[in-house]
């Protein structure tokens, strides 16, 4: 999709081609809300702005459409395709890495409570085993905050994909 058919779409048209973006419906409504965009950076520079006053709540709404780390998103909807991309690094890690991914992943949501994010795009397996064992020390305020941060990485990456 290119700029001019997102800012031409009706808005519910406009909402759901954004959806796969991040599960924040309150976000999608407000970028929508926005419209029209003179340029993409104006766009990309609105979706960032709006994504930082995301909270708790949001961040647990989003995390409901993300898999853990090394495992393979179910389903056909276009997240679940986003996410099996996005986690390629994954699929050909061994077994080994496989399995210290499985640990720390039970470890990180026994702590946290909540499903390890990081903009998998661009990382190798070992660097996000290597993250998610940093970010285990952390407080829950300052693993909140960089989970966010994550968040925002991976919504802007995807907004930006869509549209080209």
């Amino acid at each position: 999709m290119n700029l001019a058919t997102f800012n031409a779409l009706p808005q519910d048209a406009a909402q759901a081609a954004i959806a796969h973006c991040v599960a924040i419906p309150r976000w999608q409504e407000a970028l929508v809300c926005a419209r029209p965009f003179v340029s993409a950076s104006a766009l990309l520079a609105e979706a960032n702005r709006l994504a930082q006053s995301w909270n708790a709540a949001d961040l647990a709404l989003a995390l409901t459409a993300h898999p853990r780390i090394g495992e393979r998103a179910a389903g056909a909807d276009k997240e679940a395709a986003l996410s099996r991309h996005e986690q390629a690094a994954m699929s050909e890690a061994d077994a080994a890495l496989k399995q210290a991914m499985l640990a720390g992943n039970q470890a990180y949501e026994a702590r946290f409570g909540r499903v390890f994010l990081i903009r998998a795009r661009g990382r190798s397996g070992e660097e996000m085993l290597a993250a998610l064992q940093r970010r285990l020390a952390h407080d829950p305020q300052t693993e909140e905050r960089e989970t966010l941060e994550q968040l925002r990485e991976i919504t802007l990456l995807r907004l930006k994909e869509s549209l080209t």
